[in-house]
């Protein structure tokens, strides 16, 4: 299985590449299609491979003693993961899962030592996307260590609205966020995440509309957040 270089072009690492050199990095690439709910990483295994999806969505889960499913990133078309693994060749940190049918490019560890040595453009882009990572996951923690249940879902739904602002103090989450996935995030239960969304939407702050969820107000939803990190 091959893919035509325009499809790589569609990766932040490759965006800027020369036709030449596209063609080059697609001939080195391997190519991998994934059903829906297939498991791609397994956090067990020894692969050191770099992923890079070209089409579909995955999900990035981890697992508690007791077995419970832990959630801490989608990933959609255009995003690339095993990174950590790629990089300093110790185990992978976490099972990735594939939430539709889901195709991946991927490199393994040499080449992608490789892709950033020669363009070392690619190394500011990784390094760019592992500082988001870190704040994110920062910004978890503290929600965690400092925000009851109720908040942490108010803060969930505030990172979310931020990938979708439509004006200054609005924004749409599209699709609707799964109640059991945001409750798998912020360590909590889909009971706690409903009942949150209903409180929301009886404050005229969030509404439904077909497949979209509508954050009308911001602000506000910034304030309830920082009220309880304050105390």
């Amino acid at each position: 299985m091959s893919a035509d270089i325009k499809t790589l072009r569609n990766i932040p690492l490759f965006k800027n590449f020369s036709d030449s050199d596209l063609g080059q990095w697609n001939k080195r690439c391997g190519w991998q299609e994934f059903a829906a709910n297939e498991q791609i990483i397994d956090r067990q295994s020894d692969t050191r491979d770099i992923y890079f999806i070209t089409k579909g969505s995955a999900r990035v889960v981890n697992y508690s003693i007791s077995g419970r499913e832990i959630s801490f990133d989608d990933i959609h078309q255009g995003t690339f993961f095993g990174e950590l693994s790629a990089l300093d060749g110790e185990p992978r940190s976490a099972n990735v899962v594939a939430l539709t049918q889901t195709e991946v490019a991927t490199l393994s560890e040499t080449a992608f030592k490789d892709l950033l040595i020669n363009h070392p453009e690619t190394a500011i882009i990784l390094m760019q996307r592992m500082s988001k990572i870190i704040r994110t996951s920062v910004d978890r923690i503290m929600d965690l260590s400092t925000l009851g249940a109720n908040n942490r879902v108010y803060a969930e739904i505030l990172r979310l609205a931020r990938n979708g602002r439509i004006s200054n103090n609005e924004s749409r989450i599209d699709p609707v966020p799964n109640h059991s996935d945001i409750a798998s995030r912020v360590s909590t239960t889909r009971e706690t995440v409903a009942r949150v969304f209903s409180e929301l939407s009886k404050k005229q702050l969030l509404e439904k509309s077909k497949n979209t969820l509508v954050v009308r107000d911001l602000s506000r939803l910034q304030e309830m957040v920082e009220e309880f990190k304050g105390d």
